[in-house]
């Protein structure tokens, strides 16, 4: 037998798994965590609603799945301070066509911004940031020494970050660019 709060669930929460999915495999890296977490999500959306109904079931649902990331986070010692800074930036919004169209154009600004490096600084600015390998593996494949790689990547890094700043995109770059100079590379 249903009740009030079952048929709520049923109704307005559960139609909701394709955006809680989304938004657990973009903010979560472990896919074969992702169904014990939509699960859980579930759980403390389902509880905390026994003490009312939110107004807004969607960023509801968002929200804590956000919660869960975070408290998971946490709990892992493991995990990075840069990974607790990209949790606290998750966004419990909707993906909107204008949020669709200016990402687009991001990318396209950041694809540009690549382009234009030489082909050396672009070559390792992909090999590292793009395809994940460690600077070992692309000295390796580049030929060249572990230093050179560095200095090409701190090379290729500020002039993204330039080209990106110029265009008004992305804080964050600018922030990486900072970094680098307070190093000295």
């Amino acid at each position: 037998m249903f009740n009030h709060l079952d048929d709520w669930f049923t109704e307005e929460v559960l139609p909701l798994e394709g955006i809680l999915m989304r938004y657990l495999r973009q903010n979560w890296r472990d896919s074969a965590e992702w169904p014990d977490l939509r699960q859980e999500v579930y759980v403390r959306v389902y509880e905390a609603a026994r003490s009312g109904l939110p107004e807004r079931t969607a960023p509801f649902v968002l929200a804590t799945a956000r919660n869960l990331l975070i408290d998971r986070a946490r709990r892992t010692q493991v995990v990075s301070i840069d990974a607790y800074a990209e949790l606290d930036d998750l966004s419990v919004c909707e993906l909107t066509p204008e949020r669709h169209a200016s990402g687009r154009a991001e990318l396209n600004a950041l694809v540009e911004a690549l382009d234009s490096l030489p082909a050396r600084c672009r070559e390792a600015v992909v090999l590292r940031k793009v395809d994940g390998m460690s600077q070992r593996e692309v000295a390796a494949e580049m030929g060249i020494a572990e230093d050179t790689v560095e200095k090409q990547l701190a090379k290729g890094m500020r002039a993204i970050a330039a080209a990106l700043s110029a265009r008004g995109i992305g804080a964050g770059i600018v922030k990486l660019e900072r970094k680098l100079r307070k190093q000295g590379q």
